[in-house]
């Protein structure tokens, strides 16, 4: 197949272009040559921006389009429309925060989607960031109906990742010691390893699929408990968890997500139990935590020492976090 990428050398974008290749695809880049311009030499490589330089694109025509890195719907519509007649199937890398309320769990692709009071903004916020996808959604499937795929992936995680919402517990547990530990053991969380992803998102390519799906792992329920040991276990570190309570994280101003990885407040508990049914009878496989786990230790080993970490507890806040909860105990 001769597929476009939109992007293509960030994380989910170059996972997807070496699945492509690997499994002997045609790959056409489409990117402002920004980041990481001399990955894939042998892939094809238009030059340009989404916001109205989209002239190298004209007059091509290829089997499917994966649109990785569309934020605003202004922009997402230009691309849409442009390769509407150029494309038999327009894929495009949405997420779950589309949905509106996350307090209940097993939302699936039916569930009501979240709205923008103002639907002309362009900023891209906590808020306003799931609404932003749901337009730019329908801005694909108006510009081909019928012939786009929309994935909504959970957290996406494993090597590349620039977030550090996942990297931060592996690296953090196999470093040992006393680990503060979020809230509920019990509480159930949700991520999706970036190589099964593309892997099956580069399947549902080749079989010419549409419509929506969430896409987030593993297949059956994991615990933010179980999580931390299975780290424990793969690094065989010495590391002791400290359970503090929801109350406490609050009362302390720790961000939920980011500060904290993968821990949420119990009000939106429903974020880290999204059903994912369908894509996984569409045929979405998830490999064994361990191996993301490691894979993640090992790629984080080879960033430059002073990495700035955009997710995670500092040493000094973790400290801090464990002497106040001792303290009051």
């Amino acid at each position: 197949m001769n597929i476009l990428i939109l992007g293509g050398t960030v994380f989910v974008g170059r996972h997807l272009v070496e699945v492509a290749l690997a499994r002997g695809h045609q790959v056409t880049l489409f990117n402002r040559g920004q980041h990481n311009p001399d990955l894939f030499p042998e892939v094809e490589k238009l030059r340009g921006d989404r916001d109205g330089k989209l002239q190298a694109l004209a007059g091509r025509q290829w089997d499917a389009v994966i649109d990785t890195c569309g934020y605003v719907p202004r922009i997402v519509a230009q691309s849409a429309a442009l390769l509407a007649d150029q494309v038999a199937q327009y894929v495009f890398i949405s997420t779950i925060s589309v949905y509106d309320d996350f307090s209940p769990p097993g939302i699936n692709e039916e569930a009501p989607v979240g709205r923008l009071a103002d639907p002309s903004t362009e900023e891209i916020t906590g808020e306003s960031y799931g609404p932003l996808k749901v337009l730019c959604e329908e801005a694909v499937a108006a510009a081909v109906p019928g012939r786009s795929l929309i994935i909504r992936p959970g957290l996406i995680v494993g090597p590349d990742d620039p977030t550090d919402r996942f990297t931060y517990w592996p690296v953090r547990v196999a470093r040992g010691g006393e680990v503060l530990a979020p809230g509920n053991p019990a509480q159930q969380v949700q991520f999706i390893d970036v190589r099964d992803l593309a892997a099956w998102t580069i399947e549902m390519v080749e079989r010419n699929l549409h419509g929506v799906y969430n896409a987030t792992g593993p297949a059956n329920p994991l615990t933010i408990g179980q999580l931390l040991e299975r780290c424990q276990a793969s690094t065989a570190s010495d590391a002791h968890f400290t359970w503090v309570t929801e109350e406490f994280l609050l009362a302390q101003g720790v961000g939920a997500f980011v500060e904290v990885p993968l821990w949420v407040p119990a009000e939106m508990a429903g974020l880290e139990q999204v059903d994912c049914r369908k894509a996984i009878n569409a045929g979405l496989r998830f490999r064994a935590l361990p191996q993301t786990v490691l894979d993640t230790i090992q790629w984080q080993q080879t960033r430059p020492a002073a990495h700035t970490w955009r997710a995670g507890l500092s040493v000094e806040r973790e400290t801090a976090l464990l002497t106040a909860w001792h303290a009051q105990r």
